[in-house]
């Protein structure tokens, strides 16, 4: 069965809001469209459950890549998701825990798929990059 129309519009906008608010540094609203907030970061294995775990993940991604924005290339939506996908920008300034920080702007393709239970978002799983590289760490 495929999501109705207003369904669809009301997850579009709930992920464009997310969205905006990251490239704002808006995190609490960014953390705030999520029924429960769960980010998967797929390359590196990284999982983020619950509001403390991505609020602290959010603030170290600030810190790390101060600049850094996504710029919607395209949008899909599925039965039970929202496919997006992003070009990331941004500038290494800062450690984010381990490796030095190397000053080098990047521009990465990404997807991430933001999965719906109805019109309540439950997972941010984000795809792209390889494991040792920044871009990887971040979105």
């Amino acid at each position: 069965m495929t999501a109705s129309k207003a369904l669809r519009a009301l997850r579009e906008a709930i992920v464009l809001e997310h969205l905006e608010s990251e490239n704002e540094h808006e995190f609490d609203t960014a953390v705030g469209a999520f029924d429960h907030p769960r980010c998967e970061i797929v390359a590196t294995g990284q999982v983020f459950d619950g509001r403390a775990e991505v609020t602290g993940y959010y603030a170290r991604v600030r810190d790390a890549f101060p600049d850094r924005r996504s710029t919607l290339v395209e949008l899909h939506h599925a039965d039970g998701a929202v496919i997006v996908e992003l070009e990331l920008r941004g500038t290494h300034q800062r450690s984010l825990g381990g490796e030095e920080p190397t000053g080098r702007a990047y521009r990465v393709r990404t997807t991430a798929f933001f999965v719906f239970d109805d019109a309540r978002l439950v997972g941010k799983r984000v795809y792209g990059g390889q494991a040792d590289e920044a871009p990887a760490l971040i979105t």
